[in-house]
Protein backbone atom coordinates (compact mmCIF):
# COMPACT_ATOMS: atom_id res chain seq x y z
CA UNK A 1 0.00 0.00 0.00
CA UNK A 2 1.36 3.16 -0.81
CA UNK A 3 1.85 5.75 1.79
CA UNK A 4 1.63 9.82 0.61
CA UNK A 5 4.24 11.70 2.59
CA UNK A 6 3.60 15.06 4.55
CA UNK A 7 3.60 17.73 2.30
CA UNK A 8 4.70 20.79 3.77
CA UNK A 9 4.65 24.58 1.51
CA UNK A 10 5.43 27.62 2.59
CA UNK A 11 6.31 27.61 6.23
CA UNK A 12 6.94 30.77 7.90
CA UNK A 13 7.04 30.10 11.37
CA UNK A 14 9.30 32.03 13.56
CA UNK A 15 12.70 31.78 11.61
CA UNK A 16 11.71 29.48 8.90
CA UNK A 17 11.75 31.48 5.44
CA UNK A 18 9.30 30.02 3.33
CA UNK A 19 10.40 25.98 3.51
CA UNK A 20 8.97 23.51 1.17
CA UNK A 21 9.99 19.76 2.03
CA UNK A 22 8.00 16.11 2.05
CA UNK A 23 8.29 13.67 4.77
CA UNK A 24 7.62 10.40 4.26
CA UNK A 25 5.00 8.15 6.53
CA UNK A 26 5.92 5.02 8.57
CA UNK A 27 9.68 6.33 9.07
CA UNK A 28 11.65 8.34 11.90
CA UNK A 29 12.80 11.41 10.35
CA UNK A 30 15.25 13.12 12.18
CA UNK A 31 15.52 17.01 11.99
CA UNK A 32 19.71 18.12 12.62
CA UNK A 33 21.01 21.71 12.10
CA UNK A 34 22.94 24.16 14.48
CA UNK A 35 21.41 26.06 17.25
CA UNK A 36 18.35 28.78 15.76
CA UNK A 37 18.18 26.81 12.46
CA UNK A 38 14.48 26.44 13.00
CA UNK A 39 14.65 22.84 14.16
CA UNK A 40 11.47 23.01 16.77
CA UNK A 41 10.03 25.75 14.61
CA UNK A 42 9.64 22.95 12.18
CA UNK A 43 8.97 19.96 14.25
CA UNK A 44 7.09 21.47 17.16
CA UNK A 45 5.42 25.20 16.22
CA UNK A 46 4.72 24.10 12.61
CA UNK A 47 4.00 20.22 11.92
CA UNK A 48 2.50 19.32 15.90
CA UNK A 49 0.50 22.80 16.13
CA UNK A 50 -1.03 21.54 12.74
CA UNK A 51 -1.64 17.65 13.46
CA UNK A 52 -3.15 18.87 17.11
CA UNK A 53 -5.04 22.20 16.02
CA UNK A 54 -6.88 19.54 13.24
CA UNK A 55 -7.67 16.77 15.66
CA UNK A 56 -9.08 19.33 18.35
CA UNK A 57 -11.51 20.70 15.67
CA UNK A 58 -13.33 17.19 15.33
CA UNK A 59 -14.76 17.65 19.01
CA UNK A 60 -17.97 19.63 19.49
CA UNK A 61 -17.49 22.97 20.88
CA UNK A 62 -18.40 21.88 24.52
CA UNK A 63 -15.55 19.23 24.43
CA UNK A 64 -12.89 21.85 22.35
CA UNK A 65 -13.59 24.54 25.80
CA UNK A 66 -11.97 22.08 27.94
CA UNK A 67 -8.63 21.33 25.98
CA UNK A 68 -5.45 22.84 25.27
CA UNK A 69 -5.72 24.83 21.47
CA UNK A 70 -2.75 25.97 19.85
CA UNK A 71 -2.53 28.83 17.07
CA UNK A 72 -2.45 28.03 13.56
CA UNK A 73 0.76 27.95 12.09
CA UNK A 74 2.25 30.40 9.88
CA UNK A 75 1.91 27.72 6.48
CA UNK A 76 0.92 27.92 3.15
CA UNK A 77 -0.27 24.81 3.20
CA UNK A 78 0.66 21.09 4.89
CA UNK A 79 -1.03 18.02 3.22
CA UNK A 80 -1.47 14.51 4.70
CA UNK A 81 -1.14 15.26 8.37
CA UNK A 82 -2.08 12.71 10.88
CA UNK A 83 -3.32 13.22 14.61
CA UNK A 84 0.03 14.69 16.24
CA UNK A 85 1.55 13.54 19.89
CA UNK A 86 4.32 15.76 21.05
CA UNK A 87 6.79 14.34 23.42
CA UNK A 88 8.85 17.56 24.76
CA UNK A 89 11.57 17.04 27.29
CA UNK A 90 11.15 20.70 28.31
CA UNK A 91 7.66 20.28 29.58
CA UNK A 92 7.66 20.84 33.95
CA UNK A 93 6.11 18.50 36.13
CA UNK A 94 5.09 20.54 39.25
CA UNK A 95 2.73 18.71 40.86
CA UNK A 96 4.60 16.54 44.02
CA UNK A 97 1.64 14.00 43.28
CA UNK A 98 3.18 12.40 39.83
CA UNK A 99 4.89 9.74 39.64
CA UNK A 100 6.40 7.35 37.21
CA UNK A 101 3.48 5.03 37.95
CA UNK A 102 1.02 7.78 37.13
CA UNK A 103 2.89 9.80 34.39
CA UNK A 104 2.59 5.92 32.77
CA UNK A 105 -0.95 5.22 33.79
CA UNK A 106 0.80 2.14 35.34
CA UNK A 107 -0.77 2.65 39.04
CA UNK A 108 -4.37 3.07 37.18
CA UNK A 109 -3.78 -0.59 36.15
CA UNK A 110 -2.49 -1.84 39.25
CA UNK A 111 -5.26 -0.85 41.58
CA UNK A 112 -7.65 -2.55 39.49
CA UNK A 113 -5.74 -5.83 40.12
CA UNK A 114 -5.55 -4.79 43.33
CA UNK A 115 -8.79 -4.62 43.57
CA UNK A 116 -9.51 -8.15 41.70
CA UNK A 117 -7.14 -10.01 42.89
CA UNK A 118 -5.62 -9.28 46.15
CA UNK A 119 -6.01 -11.17 49.19
CA UNK A 120 -6.80 -9.43 52.62
CA UNK A 121 -5.23 -10.32 55.88
CA UNK A 122 -6.16 -9.20 59.20
CA UNK A 123 -3.69 -6.52 60.77
CA UNK A 124 -4.35 -8.35 64.33
CA UNK A 125 -3.95 -11.46 63.62
CA UNK A 126 -2.40 -12.08 60.22
CA UNK A 127 -4.96 -14.54 58.80
CA UNK A 128 -6.44 -14.37 55.50
CA UNK A 129 -9.78 -13.31 55.87
CA UNK A 130 -12.44 -14.05 53.01
CA UNK A 131 -16.24 -13.96 52.98
CA UNK A 132 -17.51 -17.21 54.10
CA UNK A 133 -19.93 -18.91 52.72
CA UNK A 134 -22.34 -22.08 54.15
CA UNK A 135 -20.44 -24.37 52.16
CA UNK A 136 -17.42 -22.88 53.55
CA UNK A 137 -18.24 -23.72 56.58
CA UNK A 138 -19.55 -27.15 55.71
CA UNK A 139 -15.74 -28.17 54.36
CA UNK A 140 -14.09 -27.24 57.85
CA UNK A 141 -17.02 -29.08 59.33
CA UNK A 142 -16.83 -31.91 57.67
CA UNK A 143 -13.49 -32.74 58.39
CA UNK A 144 -14.65 -33.28 61.74
CA UNK A 145 -14.70 -37.12 64.01
CA UNK A 146 -18.11 -39.13 63.32
CA UNK A 147 -20.30 -38.40 66.26
CA UNK A 148 -18.54 -35.34 67.59
CA UNK A 149 -21.65 -32.29 69.04
CA UNK A 150 -21.71 -29.62 66.69
CA UNK A 151 -23.72 -26.61 68.15
CA UNK A 152 -24.75 -24.14 65.40
CA UNK A 153 -25.53 -20.19 67.39
CA UNK A 154 -25.87 -16.48 66.28
CA UNK A 155 -24.78 -13.49 67.85
CA UNK A 156 -28.12 -11.58 69.21
CA UNK A 157 -27.51 -8.08 70.75
CA UNK A 158 -28.61 -7.71 74.70
CA UNK A 159 -29.39 -5.11 76.62
CA UNK A 160 -30.89 -3.31 74.24
CA UNK A 161 -32.07 0.61 74.90
CA UNK A 162 -35.55 0.01 76.33
CA UNK A 163 -35.93 -4.25 75.79
CA UNK A 164 -36.79 -5.93 78.55
CA UNK A 165 -35.79 -9.38 78.81
CA UNK A 166 -39.74 -10.73 78.21
CA UNK A 167 -39.39 -8.67 74.98
CA UNK A 168 -36.41 -10.54 74.25
CA UNK A 169 -37.34 -13.71 75.02
CA UNK A 170 -40.90 -13.15 72.79
CA UNK A 171 -39.17 -11.87 69.50
CA UNK A 172 -36.79 -14.94 69.55
CA UNK A 173 -39.68 -17.45 70.34
CA UNK A 174 -41.56 -15.59 67.39
CA UNK A 175 -38.75 -16.60 64.94
CA UNK A 176 -38.46 -20.19 66.13
CA UNK A 177 -35.75 -20.22 68.36
CA UNK A 178 -36.05 -21.27 72.24
CA UNK A 179 -32.55 -21.98 73.37
CA UNK A 180 -29.59 -20.08 73.96
CA UNK A 181 -25.75 -21.46 74.46
CA UNK A 182 -24.22 -19.53 78.07
CA UNK A 183 -21.19 -20.99 79.28
CA UNK A 184 -20.75 -24.59 77.84
CA UNK A 185 -24.72 -25.27 78.51
CA UNK A 186 -27.51 -24.93 76.33
CA UNK A 187 -30.53 -23.39 78.63
CA UNK A 188 -33.94 -22.61 77.32
CA UNK A 189 -34.92 -18.86 77.42
CA UNK A 190 -37.81 -19.21 80.51
CA UNK A 191 -33.88 -20.43 82.33
CA UNK A 192 -32.00 -17.70 80.87
CA UNK A 193 -30.75 -15.30 83.62
CA UNK A 194 -29.31 -12.20 82.25
CA UNK A 195 -25.75 -11.06 83.42
CA UNK A 196 -23.01 -8.67 82.27
CA UNK A 197 -23.10 -10.51 78.83
CA UNK A 198 -23.50 -8.03 75.93
CA UNK A 199 -24.78 -10.74 72.98
CA UNK A 200 -26.40 -13.70 73.34
CA UNK A 201 -25.55 -16.98 71.68
CA UNK A 202 -29.11 -18.67 69.92
CA UNK A 203 -28.94 -22.03 69.39
CA UNK A 204 -29.76 -22.16 65.51
CA UNK A 205 -28.94 -26.18 65.22
CA UNK A 206 -27.75 -29.23 67.84
CA UNK A 207 -26.33 -32.12 66.06
CA UNK A 208 -23.90 -34.94 66.28
CA UNK A 209 -21.49 -35.27 62.77
CA UNK A 210 -22.44 -37.91 60.35
CA UNK A 211 -22.63 -38.88 56.85
CA UNK A 212 -26.16 -37.83 55.53
CA UNK A 213 -25.56 -33.85 57.87
CA UNK A 214 -24.44 -32.00 54.48
CA UNK A 215 -27.72 -30.27 53.84
CA UNK A 216 -28.98 -29.71 57.57
CA UNK A 217 -25.49 -28.06 58.53
CA UNK A 218 -25.49 -25.86 55.40
CA UNK A 219 -29.41 -24.77 55.93
CA UNK A 220 -28.58 -24.29 59.37
CA UNK A 221 -25.47 -21.91 59.03
CA UNK A 222 -27.82 -20.08 56.15
CA UNK A 223 -30.69 -19.92 59.00
CA UNK A 224 -27.64 -18.07 61.29
CA UNK A 225 -26.12 -15.93 59.56
CA UNK A 226 -29.22 -14.56 57.97
CA UNK A 227 -30.62 -13.99 61.92
CA UNK A 228 -27.14 -13.24 63.00
CA UNK A 229 -25.90 -10.60 60.92
CA UNK A 230 -23.93 -12.50 58.50
CA UNK A 231 -22.12 -13.79 61.63
CA UNK A 232 -22.20 -17.01 63.24
CA UNK A 233 -20.34 -19.37 65.50
CA UNK A 234 -19.67 -23.21 65.67
CA UNK A 235 -18.96 -25.13 69.30
CA UNK A 236 -17.60 -28.26 69.04
CA UNK A 237 -17.65 -30.31 72.15
CA UNK A 238 -16.91 -28.17 75.44
CA UNK A 239 -13.62 -25.74 74.36
CA UNK A 240 -13.51 -25.90 70.82
CA UNK A 241 -14.97 -22.32 69.31
CA UNK A 242 -15.16 -21.84 65.39
CA UNK A 243 -16.36 -18.14 64.35
CA UNK A 244 -17.59 -17.50 60.98
CA UNK A 245 -18.44 -14.18 58.57
CA UNK A 246 -20.48 -13.59 55.56
CA UNK A 247 -19.20 -9.83 55.35
CA UNK A 248 -15.26 -9.06 54.83
CA UNK A 249 -14.52 -9.32 58.16
CA UNK A 250 -12.26 -11.39 60.75
CA UNK A 251 -14.79 -13.29 62.61
CA UNK A 252 -11.69 -14.34 65.55
CA UNK A 253 -10.66 -10.49 65.92
CA UNK A 254 -14.29 -9.09 65.23
CA UNK A 255 -12.62 -6.66 62.94
CA UNK A 256 -14.76 -5.77 59.30
CA UNK A 257 -12.90 -4.36 56.67
CA UNK A 258 -13.92 -2.21 53.56
CA UNK A 259 -15.21 -3.55 50.18
CA UNK A 260 -12.10 -3.31 48.13
CA UNK A 261 -12.63 -0.69 46.03
CA UNK A 262 -10.10 0.56 43.13
CA UNK A 263 -9.75 4.05 45.09
CA UNK A 264 -8.80 2.39 48.05
CA UNK A 265 -5.48 1.34 46.17
CA UNK A 266 -5.09 4.81 44.81
CA UNK A 267 -3.00 7.83 47.30
CA UNK A 268 -4.84 10.28 44.42
CA UNK A 269 -7.84 9.08 46.22
CA UNK A 270 -8.99 10.55 49.91
CA UNK A 271 -10.17 6.89 50.34
CA UNK A 272 -6.79 5.49 50.07
CA UNK A 273 -4.51 8.19 50.94
CA UNK A 274 -2.71 7.96 54.09
CA UNK A 275 -4.59 10.90 56.50
CA UNK A 276 -1.60 12.45 58.08
CA UNK A 277 0.63 13.45 55.05
CA UNK A 278 -2.57 13.16 52.67
CA UNK A 279 -1.09 10.67 50.13
CA UNK A 280 2.34 12.54 49.42
CA UNK A 281 4.47 10.50 50.98
CA UNK A 282 6.43 13.45 53.36
CA UNK A 283 5.22 15.83 55.76
CA UNK A 284 6.93 19.16 56.34
CA UNK A 285 8.30 19.42 60.11
CA UNK A 286 11.16 21.33 62.17
CA UNK A 287 14.27 20.05 61.52
CA UNK A 288 16.32 19.42 64.64
CA UNK A 289 19.44 19.82 62.81
CA UNK A 290 19.38 23.30 61.42
CA UNK A 291 17.57 23.93 64.83
CA UNK A 292 20.57 22.65 66.33
CA UNK A 293 23.49 22.94 64.00
CA UNK A 294 26.47 22.79 66.39
CA UNK A 295 25.38 20.18 69.52
CA UNK A 296 29.79 20.89 70.66
CA UNK A 297 27.58 24.60 72.41
CA UNK A 298 26.15 25.23 75.32
CA UNK A 299 22.49 26.06 75.91
CA UNK A 300 23.87 29.76 77.23
CA UNK A 301 26.81 29.75 74.06
CA UNK A 302 23.50 29.43 71.79
CA UNK A 303 23.07 25.94 70.84
CA UNK A 304 19.72 26.60 70.09
CA UNK A 305 20.18 28.94 67.02
CA UNK A 306 16.71 30.68 66.16
CA UNK A 307 16.32 31.34 70.02
CA UNK A 308 20.52 32.93 69.91
CA UNK A 309 22.79 33.27 73.17
CA UNK A 310 21.93 35.80 76.31
CA UNK A 311 23.14 38.76 74.16
CA UNK A 312 20.85 38.80 71.94
CA UNK A 313 17.94 39.40 74.96
CA UNK A 314 15.15 37.05 73.33
CA UNK A 315 12.62 36.26 75.64
CA UNK A 316 12.31 32.41 74.23
CA UNK A 317 16.60 31.80 75.39
CA UNK A 318 14.75 33.86 78.92
CA UNK A 319 11.92 31.52 79.47
CA UNK A 320 15.11 28.51 78.49
CA UNK A 321 17.12 29.35 81.49
CA UNK A 322 14.81 29.99 83.88
CA UNK A 323 13.31 26.22 82.97
CA UNK A 324 16.62 24.93 83.42
CA UNK A 325 17.45 26.11 86.46
CA UNK A 326 14.33 24.64 88.01
CA UNK A 327 14.93 21.25 86.17
CA UNK A 328 18.81 21.60 86.96
CA UNK A 329 19.94 21.27 83.84
CA UNK A 330 23.32 21.97 83.21
CA UNK A 331 23.25 25.02 80.38
CA UNK A 332 27.07 25.33 80.46
CA UNK A 333 28.01 22.62 78.70
CA UNK A 334 27.65 21.13 75.08
CA UNK A 335 23.99 20.71 74.19
CA UNK A 336 25.65 16.86 73.13
CA UNK A 337 26.62 16.07 76.39
CA UNK A 338 23.09 16.52 78.30
CA UNK A 339 21.23 13.45 79.09
CA UNK A 340 17.81 11.92 76.25
CA UNK A 341 15.39 12.50 79.18
CA UNK A 342 16.79 16.42 79.15
CA UNK A 343 16.98 16.69 75.36
CA UNK A 344 13.89 15.75 75.13
CA UNK A 345 12.33 18.07 77.92
CA UNK A 346 14.30 21.09 75.63
CA UNK A 347 12.97 20.03 72.14
CA UNK A 348 9.37 18.55 73.20
CA UNK A 349 8.53 20.46 76.41
CA UNK A 350 6.40 19.60 79.15
CA UNK A 351 3.15 20.47 80.72
CA UNK A 352 4.57 24.11 82.31
CA UNK A 353 7.28 25.04 79.47
CA UNK A 354 6.23 25.10 75.57
CA UNK A 355 10.00 23.70 74.51
CA UNK A 356 11.11 23.99 71.38
CA UNK A 357 8.12 22.18 69.47
CA UNK A 358 5.62 24.23 70.77
CA UNK A 359 7.30 27.46 70.31
CA UNK A 360 7.18 25.77 65.86
CA UNK A 361 3.55 24.64 66.83
CA UNK A 362 2.83 28.37 68.35
CA UNK A 363 4.70 30.24 65.30
CA UNK A 364 2.05 27.93 62.71
CA UNK A 365 -0.32 30.19 63.98
CA UNK A 366 0.76 33.32 62.70
CA UNK A 367 2.20 31.86 59.45
CA UNK A 368 -0.29 34.84 57.47
CA UNK A 369 2.59 37.47 58.28
CA UNK A 370 5.58 36.95 55.57
CA UNK A 371 8.28 37.37 58.08
CA UNK A 372 7.13 34.37 59.86
CA UNK A 373 6.68 32.14 56.97
CA UNK A 374 10.45 33.34 55.68
CA UNK A 375 11.68 32.53 59.58
CA UNK A 376 9.71 29.26 59.40
CA UNK A 377 11.27 28.31 56.33
CA UNK A 378 15.00 28.58 57.46
CA UNK A 379 14.21 25.56 60.13
CA UNK A 380 11.79 22.85 58.22
CA UNK A 381 12.19 19.97 56.07
CA UNK A 382 10.30 17.30 54.63
CA UNK A 383 10.65 13.96 56.48
CA UNK A 384 9.47 11.01 55.71
CA UNK A 385 5.88 10.53 57.03
CA UNK A 386 5.91 8.10 60.11
CA UNK A 387 2.22 6.69 59.54
CA UNK A 388 2.75 5.04 55.80
CA UNK A 389 6.14 5.06 55.63
CA UNK A 390 6.41 7.03 52.43
CA UNK A 391 4.13 4.27 50.97
CA UNK A 392 1.48 7.31 50.82
CA UNK A 393 -1.44 4.56 51.16
CA UNK A 394 -4.04 4.37 54.28
CA UNK A 395 -3.28 1.16 56.60
CA UNK A 396 -6.24 -0.79 54.93
CA UNK A 397 -4.81 -1.11 51.27
CA UNK A 398 -1.44 -1.98 52.83
CA UNK A 399 -3.42 -4.98 54.21
CA UNK A 400 -3.99 -6.59 50.47
CA UNK A 401 -1.32 -8.53 48.86
CA UNK A 402 -0.79 -10.24 45.29
CA UNK A 403 1.82 -13.15 45.86
CA UNK A 404 3.70 -11.96 48.67
CA UNK A 405 3.61 -8.15 48.21
CA UNK A 406 1.61 -4.99 49.18
CA UNK A 407 0.94 -2.12 46.91
CA UNK A 408 3.25 -0.13 48.35
CA UNK A 409 6.28 -2.88 48.30
CA UNK A 410 5.10 -3.44 44.87
CA UNK A 411 5.71 0.61 43.71
CA UNK A 412 9.11 0.51 45.94
CA UNK A 413 10.24 -1.85 43.45
CA UNK A 414 12.13 -0.98 40.39
CA UNK A 415 10.75 -1.11 36.92
CA UNK A 416 12.59 -4.57 36.22
CA UNK A 417 12.06 -5.91 39.56
CA UNK A 418 8.32 -5.39 38.91
CA UNK A 419 8.12 -6.46 35.42
CA UNK A 420 9.44 -10.19 36.80
CA UNK A 421 6.54 -9.86 39.28
CA UNK A 422 4.07 -9.22 36.80
CA UNK A 423 4.80 -11.55 34.69
CA UNK A 424 4.59 -14.39 36.95
CA UNK A 425 1.62 -13.31 38.44
CA UNK A 426 -1.25 -16.09 37.97
CA UNK A 427 -4.88 -15.02 37.04
CA UNK A 428 -7.58 -17.77 37.14
CA UNK A 429 -8.52 -18.94 34.29
CA UNK A 430 -12.29 -17.90 33.91
CA UNK A 431 -10.98 -14.44 35.37
CA UNK A 432 -10.85 -12.72 31.45
CA UNK A 433 -10.75 -8.98 32.53
CA UNK A 434 -8.07 -9.42 35.11
CA UNK A 435 -5.92 -10.96 32.37
CA UNK A 436 -6.56 -7.95 29.69
CA UNK A 437 -5.53 -5.88 32.85
CA UNK A 438 -2.48 -7.32 33.34
CA UNK A 439 -1.30 -7.48 29.96
CA UNK A 440 -1.85 -3.61 29.79
CA UNK A 441 0.75 -3.26 33.34
CA UNK A 442 3.20 -5.63 31.68
CA UNK A 443 3.24 -3.61 28.53
CA UNK A 444 3.71 -0.62 29.75
CA UNK A 445 6.45 -1.88 31.83
CA UNK A 446 8.09 -3.72 29.07
CA UNK A 447 8.13 -0.31 27.26
CA UNK A 448 10.22 1.60 30.09
CA UNK A 449 12.55 -0.82 30.38
CA UNK A 450 12.88 -0.76 26.00
CA UNK A 451 13.68 2.65 26.58
CA UNK A 452 16.72 2.43 29.47
CA UNK A 453 14.29 2.97 32.47
CA UNK A 454 14.34 -0.26 34.06
CA UNK A 455 16.42 1.32 37.22
CA UNK A 456 13.59 3.72 38.29
CA UNK A 457 10.66 2.51 40.43
CA UNK A 458 7.51 3.37 40.34
CA UNK A 459 7.28 5.69 43.17
CA UNK A 460 9.56 7.65 42.15
CA UNK A 461 8.31 11.53 42.05
CA UNK A 462 8.45 12.99 38.56
CA UNK A 463 9.86 16.46 39.73
CA UNK A 464 13.16 14.77 40.76
CA UNK A 465 13.62 13.11 37.11
CA UNK A 466 16.33 14.55 34.73
CA UNK A 467 14.73 16.13 30.89
CA UNK A 468 15.76 12.83 29.34
CA UNK A 469 13.85 10.51 31.98
CA UNK A 470 10.95 12.74 32.27
CA UNK A 471 10.82 12.31 27.93
CA UNK A 472 11.35 8.97 27.74
CA UNK A 473 8.27 7.86 30.30
CA UNK A 474 6.37 10.11 27.87
CA UNK A 475 7.28 8.06 25.25
CA UNK A 476 6.83 4.68 27.03
CA UNK A 477 3.03 6.44 28.37
CA UNK A 478 2.25 6.77 24.85
CA UNK A 479 3.60 3.67 23.04
CA UNK A 480 1.89 1.81 25.46
CA UNK A 481 -1.76 3.51 24.68
CA UNK A 482 -1.32 1.52 21.43
CA UNK A 483 -2.39 4.42 19.19
CA UNK A 484 -2.02 3.51 15.18
CA UNK A 485 -1.62 6.37 12.68
CA UNK A 486 -0.23 8.55 14.50
CA UNK A 487 2.58 11.32 14.78
CA UNK A 488 5.17 11.58 17.09
CA UNK A 489 6.98 14.76 17.52
CA UNK A 490 10.04 14.14 19.94
CA UNK A 491 12.55 16.92 21.41
CA UNK A 492 16.20 15.19 21.05
CA UNK A 493 15.45 12.13 22.68
CA UNK A 494 18.67 10.89 23.10
CA UNK A 495 19.35 13.62 25.78
CA UNK A 496 20.16 11.56 29.29
CA UNK A 497 20.95 8.37 27.33
CA UNK A 498 23.71 5.89 27.93
CA UNK A 499 25.81 5.44 24.66
CA UNK A 500 24.80 2.18 24.04
CA UNK A 501 21.03 2.93 24.45
CA UNK A 502 21.05 5.51 21.92
CA UNK A 503 20.02 3.14 19.16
Amino acid sequence: MHNHPIKIKGARQNNLKGLDLEIPLNQITVVTGVSGSGKSSLAFDTLYAEGQRRYVETFSPYARQFMERMDRPQVDAIEGIPPAIAIDRKDPVRTSRSTVGTMTEITDYVKLLYARLGQLYCKKCGKRVVPETPEHVWQKLKKLPAGSEVIVTFPYPYPNAGVSVEQVCMELGSMGFTRIYHNGRILSLEEWQPRKERTIHVVADRLRMGRPDHLRIVDSVEQGFRFGGGKIDVWVGDKKRLSFSRGLECARCNITYHTPLPNLFSFNSPIGACETCRGFGRNIDIDQDLIIPDTSLSLEQGAIKPWGDGQKLRMEFGDLMDFCRKEKISTDIPFRQLTKTQKKKIIDGTSSYYGIRGFFQWLETKTYKMHVRVFLSRYRSYTICHDCNGTRFKEEPLLYRLGKYTIGQVYAMNVQETGDFFRALKVPPKDEASRLVLEEVNNRLRYLKDVGLGYLTLDRQSRTLSGGEVQRVALASALGSSLVSTLYVLDEPSIGLHPRDSH
